[in-house]
């Protein structure tokens, strides 16, 4: 992985930046009462995580910052996909919020200790995060589209495993770590 700043320019973090300038959009839709366009907003921002990581190593423009960036945006938006569910769907939110909490502070968890520890974004980007997010984004569509509610309970049984596996990533490590994909590969079993 680069970790010089000459390669931060590229489609990859462009990509993922995006993402960044996507939370404005979400907060301007939900707060206009715009159900249909912020789910395509979330869908889209979906498809922008997906596509900067394959095009990262697609294209071998893996960089430390990319890394950040695209962690920055991860965080960003699901902090945003809550609160505007919360300004969207109040009841909603309101009936389900032993759930959409324990998502929230799944997420927000795991940054603070590696803010804490590091003074700085962790980085990891474990299979179990990607499961979580995958579901919880899923259980969030459901949810809020009145198809299903199970998911979403899934999804924060799912999210609390991954933010303990980060938590565990992180009190372990002696250094920060970028792109570790699973606790097992930290203890060295893979």
């Amino acid at each position: 992985m680069r970790d010089d700043s000459h390669h931060i320019y590229n489609l990859p973090n462009a990509v993922s930046f995006l993402r960044v300038l996507l939370v404005p959009v979400l907060f301007y839709l939900a707060i206009n009462q715009q159900p249909y366009w912020f789910f395509g907003a979330v869908l889209f921002s979906e498809f922008t995580d997906v596509l900067d990581g394959y095009l990262a190593r697609k294209l071998n423009q893996m960089t430390i910052v990319g890394s950040h960036l695209d962690s920055w945006g991860d965080f960003l938006i699901y902090v945003s996909m809550a609160a505007c569910a919360w300004i969207l769907w109040p009841a909603l939110v309101a009936e389900y919020w032993l759930y959409i909490g324990l998502i929230v502070l799944s997420f927000t968890l795991p940054v603070i200790v590696g803010l804490i520890k590091y003074q700085s974004l962790t980085s990891y980007h474990t299979w179990s995060v990607k499961t979580a997010v995958a579901v919880t984004v899923v259980g969030y569509l459901l949810l809020f589209s009145g198809i299903l509610d199970w998911p979403i309970k899934l999804a924060a049984a799912v999210c609390i495993y991954a933010a303990a596996e980060e938590i565990v990533i992180t009190l372990i490590s002696e250094k920060e770590r970028v792109n570790v994909r699973s606790v097992w590969h930290v203890i060295g079993w893979f």
